[in-house]
């Protein structure tokens, strides 16, 4: 399963919706839910999902879905 597909899988359990459909553009203002409390709660799910750990400017400065599958795959082969 490649990084975007497993990192539905976290939306669908963080958002509680299966109808989330990823895509690299994704940002939080696509997803009615993903606040700054939630994304807090997603992040850390993240980490725990792809065995990664993110700084906090790492995780201030995403734009997009894109943006955090490359960081997950540059974290994920050091």
């Amino acid at each position: 399963m490649d990084t975007i597909a497993r990192l539905e899988q976290v939306f669908h359990n963080i958002f509680e919706d299966d109808s989330i459909k990823l895509t690299r553009e994704t940002t939080a203002q696509d997803i009615e839910a993903w606040d700054s409390v939630q994304h807090v709660t997603l992040m850390l799910e993240v980490e725990a999902e792809f065995k990664v750990r993110f700084s906090t400017s790492e995780m201030a400065y995403l734009k997009n879905v894109g943006e955090l599958v490359d960081l997950i795959d540059k974290k994920a082969k050091k």
